[in-house]
């Protein structure tokens, strides 16, 4: 009993056709969030899947209910050792965006676990039921080859997380005492690149919004009103373009953190992005002057305008249009004031001449940003032995550049978060041919296995 036999048990789990076969019966539950009666698959990939696993490992399971959308349950299992050991909370989610059955290649399925070369495809593969079920499967195999895990753990299993995870802060604060733990440790998400082993600490925030020029009921004639009526199309667009420079600078500083803390800024600055041909090609003179690729995507903010529409533009005729409308994105990093964001955009705007243009926050869509410092003593070891067990030093991203609810485990249940991805850049997640790569998929689980075996050795007491 040795950390080397975990590994190799942890690489036979993927090479002997485990791992596909549990993918297969997990993947076949089309649990699509957004789809309104999915209430059935959510409820099954729980008792069906997880619970039957979990119990087998001597946890306790039930269903935590969501008090905000009733069809999107939650499972919490607990195996307690010893309250004096470190506890893990560990979670995943079980919910799928569309399967887009038809537009996968080849006649696939996104319902199957397809093996095809070193690529495992099916909806949920990489987001996030594979990446779950390594993390889960790791500890099986720590706790069959010790006895015991050394640490006691608890798992969280939401239904939510492509719908905008609505209910699960409200669950942290129903259940804060029974989520109790040192740390969180999790999977979801892209490595940097797809060799390199990857750990991140947090996440941007997110932050929707719509401006909307209103001047006028209806449209008027082109020909007899032009140059008498202000046409709200331009008016918005010179409101927008007040926002950021031609290169999409930002010029709302409370909209940026002003400076990268130094141990970030270093981090930053030993990763490497990958890209595939297939991906579009970066300008490295967009976003702020200085900062290059990790820096900018990870260390900074970015205001994207996702969507305009002015006037009829399935159908344009003739007319002044009255009303214009962009739905815009802040994403952000810690050190922006959430509470400041539309504020200091009402602001900026009165400042430039447009007290006319109204802000209008979304409805949904809303994250905050977090971050785990890290030279926190969880991240050190986490570095550490994924070295030891991979011989590779792993990319250490302070956060990772979308969102994700981990602002529900940082600042709800107070812990350092540390993410431990398990997929690619390219990996299709939310689009036909989604995929996991074999390959990595087995560093991944020998990765997990590691660390838990580590922190069952002691190696980090709280």
């Amino acid at each position: 009993m040795t950390r080397d036999t975990v590994l190799a048990a942890a690489g036979r789990y993927v090479t002997d056709g485990t791992f596909l076969s549990e993918l297969q019966a997990r993947l076949s539950i089309p649990s699509e969030s957004p789809r309104e009666d999915s209430a059935p698959d959510h409820l099954g990939y729980l008792e069906e899947e997880m619970r039957p696993m979990l119990e087998g490992m001597g946890f306790t399971c039930h269903i935590l209910p969501n008090t905000k959308l009733a069809r999107i349950p939650a499972l919490y299992a607990e195996r307690i050792e010893d309250p004096s050991l470190p506890t893990i909370l560990t979670y995943g989610h079980g919910d799928v965006l569309w399967g887009m059955e038809g537009d996968w290649k080849e006649g696939r399925s996104p319902w199957d676990a397809t093996l095809a070369g070193d690529r495992i495809y099916g909806r949920g593969v990489v987001d996030n039921k594979g990446q779950h079920t390594i993390n889960l499967a790791a500890l099986r195999i720590v706790l069959a080859e010790r006895g015991r895990l050394g640490f006691n753990c608890k798992v969280l299993i939401e239904m939510g997380e492509e719908s905008g995870s609505p209910g699960l802060a409200e669950m942290a604060v129903d259940h804060k005492d029974l989520l109790a733990a040192d740390v969180l440790i999790a999977s979801d998400g892209p490595r940097v690149s797809t060799h390199v082993p990857t750990v991140f600490l947090g996440a941007r925030g997110g932050h929707g919004f719509h401006l909307i020029c209103d001047l006028r009921e209806g449209a008027h004639h082109s020909g007899n009103w032009g140059g008498l009526l202000p046409n709200a199309g331009i008016r918005l667009a010179h409101a927008l373009a007040t926002i950021t420079d031609a290169k999409g600078r930002i010029a709302i500083r409370e909209w940026t953190p002003g400076t990268i803390p130094a141990n970030v800024h270093a981090a930053l600055k030993r990763i490497e992005m990958e890209f595939t041909p297939d991906d579009p090609v970066i300008d490295d003179s967009w976003g702020e002057p200085d900062l290059k690729g990790p820096e900018q995507v990870y260390g900074w903010c970015n205001f994207e305008v996702l969507a305009y529409k002015c006037g009829r533009p399935e159908a344009p005729v003739n007319a002044i249009p009255g009303h214009a409308k962009a739905t815009c994105q802040l994403r952000y990093v810690v050190g922006v004031d959430r509470e400041r964001i539309l504020p200091a955009l009402r602001e900026h705007l009165d400042a430039h001449g447009f007290s006319d243009i109204r802000i209008e926050p979304m409805d949904r869509g809303f994250f905050r940003a977090t971050r785990t410092d890290p030279d926190n003593p969880w991240t050190r070891l986490a570095i550490q032995s994924i070295a030891e067990t991979t011989g590779k030093e792993p990319a250490v991203q302070p956060n990772f550049g979308g969102s994700l609810p981990n602002e529900v485990f940082a600042e709800t249940l107070g812990l350092p978060t540390v993410w431990i991805p398990h997929s690619h850049p390219s990996c299709s997640q939310h689009a036909p041919d989604e995929h996991m790569m074999v390959s990595v998929a087995e560093e991944a689980t020998r990765m997990m296995a590691g660390l838990f075996w580590d922190i069952g050795e002691g190696k980090l007491q709280p």
